[in-house]
């Protein structure tokens, strides 16, 4: 288990993270989300042991993180960090920076590591192209690939799709969260990504201000945002003075209601359609299975 104890880090007097507390079981996917700035990041290099505490400590099982004060070399040896930089050997392969820390005693199973690893990260056409051709998304794929090469008891990833295109994301989280799973190595996963969070973490904390302003499952937080800001990151919503805080999915168009609204736009979303309107001079979204006229006069009213 991965304990975290009232752990605080200030950048000269300015405080970055402030009294955070929590725990991640063995195996478990937890993510980490909040605004830019928040601290998502910085958070994972302290568990990294990147820098060292002002406050509070940190545990791996039963060994404790410490900064660079008490390590020659950052980061212990059954944790790795895919930071948004990455470190790859340009003028080698694909294949060749994923198996660069492997054993050569064992020739055919690392082979075999490597093509297994290749698969989870969907690069096996790729497996003999020098990295210094390959593209920013395809760079952060073998960063990953080569993170978990010799399976770490628990794996930091920060943004690890930003640089992925939006057609092979899916796919790609599918393929990596099983893994981890599989292999019940622990992953902590920064992100602003709700898709990198709703299918695959067990659970979560919101970063605001230094602090933590929310945690718990996925599920939890998705249908009791405690603030605008938490809802924003799971999508369109509407703060409404009778509702409180409403989802655009959960509003839905209505042959008569008390809340009467004026359709200002409609947005094409694939499958349905964003509709804004004007309800008393504040502009409020919902989803509609069509475009609806500019200035026609509608009711809304919370789905059943």
């Amino acid at each position: 288990m991965l304990q975290v104890n009232n752990l605080t880090f200030k950048y000269k007097k300015q405080p970055i993270l402030e009294n955070i507390s929590f725990s991640v079981g063995a195996g478990e996917h937890f993510s980490i989300i909040g605004e830019s700035g928040s601290g998502k990041s910085t958070l994972l290099k302290l568990l990294y042991g990147t820098f060292d505490l002002n406050e509070g400590n940190i545990f791996w099982k039963d060994k404790e993180i410490l900064g660079p004060k008490h390590n020659l070399i950052i980061g212990p040896d059954y944790m790795k960090y895919v930071a948004q930089e990455f470190d790859l050997m340009p003028f080698i392969t694909v294949a060749e920076n994923i198996g660069a820390f492997l054993s050569n005693f064992y020739p055919e199973e690392k082979q075999a590591r490597i093509k297994e690893l290749l698969t989870v990260v969907e690069l096996q056409d790729f497996a003999n192209t020098k990295v210094k051709e390959l593209s920013g998304g395809q760079k952060q794929r073998v960063a990953i690939a080569r993170a978990i090469a010799k399976q770490p008891e628990i794996i930091l990833l920060d943004e690890p799709f930003s640089h992925i295109d939006n057609f092979k994301k899916q796919s790609l989280r599918r393929s990596l969260f099983k893994y981890l799973k599989e292999k019940n190595i622990t992953c902590l996963v920064a992100t602003h990504d709700k898709d990198d969070v709703l299918s695959f973490s067990d659970n979560m904390i919101v970063l605001h201000e230094a602090k933590i302003m929310d945690e718990g499952t996925p599920q939890h937080i998705f249908n009791n945002p405690k603030n605008e800001l938490i809802a924003s990151f799971f999508g369109e919503f509407n703060t409404l003075d009778t509702l409180g805080i409403v989802y655009a999915y959960q509003l839905k168009k209505v042959n008569t209601s008390n809340l009467k609204a004026t359709v200002k736009q409609s947005y094409f979303k694939g499958n349905y359609f964003l509709i804004e309107a004007d309800l008393n001079g504040k502009t409020v979204f919902f989803e509609h299975e069509f475009a609806l006229e500019n200035g026609l006069e509608i009711y809304i009213e919370p789905s059943s």
